[in-house]
């Protein structure tokens, strides 16, 4: 899942930066938003993978819906 949310992210920062050199100033900024949320999502997701292991040993684990 990681590994296609990164591709995501990456093909959103190609086209923020080809509707940055267009002059696509609100493009270019919605675009980059969404890659910074995306990059939050995957974050969250890492540390809820690593809870989830932990888990098995540990107390329980709570799922935040992003």
């Amino acid at each position: 899942m990681n590994e296609s949310l990164a591709l995501a992210q990456e093909w959103l920062e190609q086209l923020h930066h080809l509707a940055d050199r267009g002059s696509e100033t609100d493009a270019s900024a919605k675009l980059a938003q969404v890659t910074v949320i995306l990059g939050e999502a995957r974050s969250k997701l890492e540390q809820a993978v690593a809870d989830v292991d932990g888990a098995a040993s540990g107390p329980h684990v709570t799922v935040e819906r992003v």
